[in-house]
């Protein structure tokens, strides 16, 4: 597929997906839906990337839906939005979820609606000092889809959740960092270079055991204390097997670089 919407490549490990709508601040057409589905598709299939590194091209991060793109008139026939979540957000976010590797958000300016939970929907999020966060459902007589309702209490608990869905004001990249609602705020020159030497990082680590580290923890929230403990204790007799620990081990041993494949 030639994207028309996106950017997306694969080198040295690192996988970077670009929104690339900028003059509408990246906002998500059932194009883009696509090509974002199938740059994930690909992405799955190429055994050699270990990491996703997900950003916007320009001024702004995603804006969310595009409107244009599912304009009603006051008094025409509305438009079935619960088939839009079914097909694109929800399936979008469960994509980013269900990875085998970590997922790096680098928020580069305005992250709104269906955006801002999108990045919430990734597994570490940087974020530039000129960026910000906005439920702006709210004021459209909506609810925070893409899995807003489920991670806003999570990251930052009841209280801030409902104020920010609520109320639909914007949250800086500096008060994000501050509630916990994502892991840094940096200069925004220093965004992509960030995100990127923790994508190297990433890269050169031992993926399987990240990736089970991920499942663990998602799993965490419905999970009972005993079935957590015996999810742990299945994943590190399958992990113990792996290359990459016994290379680690040796590496530990020998005091020297580990060389981990990535299985």
């Amino acid at each position: 597929m030639t994207y028309a919407t996106i950017q997306f490549k694969i080198d040295n490990g690192i996988a970077v997906l670009t929104l690339n709508r900028p003059d509408r601040l990246n906002s998500f057409t059932q194009s883009m839906h696509h090509e974002v589905r199938d740059a994930l598709n690909k992405l799955q299939e190429d055994k050699s990337a270990r990491v996703l590194v997900l950003t916007g091209a320009g001024r702004g991060f995603c804006a969310g839906q595009d409107l244009n793109d599912r304009a009603v008139e006051p008094g025409a026939p509305g438009v079935d939005l619960g088939e839009s979540v079914e097909k694109f957000y929800a399936p979008l976010v469960l994509a980013l979820k269900n990875l085998p590797m970590p997922v790096i958000c680098a928020v580069n300016g305005v992250a709104a609606g269906a955006g801002a939970n999108l990045a919430l929907a990734c597994d570490i999020v940087l974020a530039a000092k000129s960026a910000s966060f906005i439920e702006a459902f709210c004021k459209l007589g909506l609810i925070p889809d893409t899995g807003g309702t489920w991670h806003l209490p999570r990251l930052i608990g009841h209280a801030r959740a409902m104020g920010l869905a609520l109320l639909g004001d914007k949250l800086t990249a500096e008060k994000a960092e501050e509630w916990g609602l994502i892991w840094r705020c940096v200069p925004d020159e220093a965004l992509m270079g960030e995100a990127l030497a923790m994508a190297e990082h990433f890269a050169a680590a031992p993926t399987k055991g990240l990736a089970f580290t991920k499942r663990a923890i998602q799993a965490s929230y419905t999970n009972t204390l005993e079935d957590q403990l015996q999810l742990e204790a299945g994943m590190m007799r399958e992990l113990g097997y792996s290359h990459d620990y016994r290379e680690g081990v040796a590496a530990f041993m020998a005091k020297r670089p580990a060389q981990f494949k990535g299985e």
